[in-house]
């Protein structure tokens, strides 16, 4: 569960601009502010299933801008990326073949992005 309310803080990090004026205001008091359905329908004058309806909409659009544009998976993949960098640097003596790693590593991560 705290993954994929992870996954969504993110997507609303990458994508929230792209969401209408009500599916932002609905999705920030849900997931950042925490609010309950029920708690952002009294503050909406709007019925808890037309919250549910907006969170599900917005979510759904979310994740159709993901497949089409990757921003979150290639963040993911660069943070990866850059933990190993991080590894190899970390050693007390860098050999050449983690020199060549470290290279290729870079060289990936500005071909594939």
């Amino acid at each position: 569960m705290l993954e994929k309310v992870n996954r969504i803080n993110y997507l609303i990090d990458f994508y929230e601009q792209l969401l209408t004026k009500k599916q932002k205001n609905v999705m920030e008091l849900y997931y950042k502010e925490n609010l309950s359905l029920g708690e952002i329908a009294g503050q909406l004058d709007i019925s808890r299933q037309a919250v549910y309806d907006i969170l599900s909409r917005a979510i759904r659009s979310l994740e159709k801008w993901e497949t089409k544009l990757r921003l979150l998976e290639n963040h993911l993949l660069r943070k990866k990326e850059g933990q190993k960098i991080l590894d190899l640097l970390a050693r007390p003596k860098l050999t050449p073949f983690d020199i060549e790693k470290i290279k290729e590593i870079i060289k990936r991560v500005l071909q594939d992005y």
